[in-house]
């Protein structure tokens, strides 16, 4: 590829990519409960209300998920890797390989949301314990629902709370097992005579 077309893969995947990311904590943050109140929320909110609002007037919701966030999120997924593809010389995706492997990213998106916000949690802690701001109260928030199963399976020892770690690994070991094979399929389907993967 030439240095133009990989300028315009970068800003393709770097557009995409930051509204994807700003839908995907809107939807974390509504599944956690987190303060709607954080001035970080009102300003995912306040981003990814365009195309959110009209659509949820004839998309419900389910066991609690905003489908419309879902789906507008797969949408923007499956045409990055589609304008990708094209950029790249690509054979134009399979749709059923680009439907599994848009999901697949997107789910391999949502771990590291929760991967960096328990990270981050953790430097926080070590740094400036104690110390509240807007970004930690809505870090807390996020990562809670992955360390309250880690405690309760590694409590604290001697004061010494090592929970962060164990969910870190325990998510990275999912992404590696199941997540990883599944979006190397994923790839398999989208182009399944001539093998391109993307990178």
């Amino acid at each position: 590829m030439s240095p133009l077309s990989n300028a315009g893969v970068f800003l393709v995947s770097t557009v995409f990519g930051l509204y994807i990311l700003a839908i995907m904590l809107r939807l974390i943050l509504q599944i956690v409960r987190a303060d709607f109140y954080n001035p970080i929320s009102q300003f995912i909110v306040k981003i990814t209300n365009p195309p959110l609002k009209p659509l949820r007037r004839f998309i419900p919701g389910f066991a609690g998920i905003d489908m419309a966030s879902v789906l507008v999120m797969l949408v923007l997924q499956m045409l990055e890797i589609f304008i990708i593809s094209l950029m790249r010389n690509f054979p134009a995706p399979e749709i059923l390989g680009l439907v599994i492997y848009a999901l697949m990213e997107l789910v391999s998106l949502g771990f590291y949301v929760f991967l960096f916000s328990i990270f981050i949690l953790a430097i926080l802690s070590w740094i400036n314990p104690g110390q509240y701001n807007p970004i930690s109260n809505l870090l807390h928030q996020v990562a809670e629902p992955v360390l309250r199963p880690a405690r309760r399976l590694l409590p604290p020892m001697s004061g010494l709370d090592l929970s962060p770690l164990f969910a870190m690994v325990g998510l990275w070991l999912i992404k590696l097992l199941l997540l990883d094979p599944l979006s190397h399929w994923a790839k398999s389907l989208m182009y399944p005579a001539s093998k391109v993967l993307i990178q």
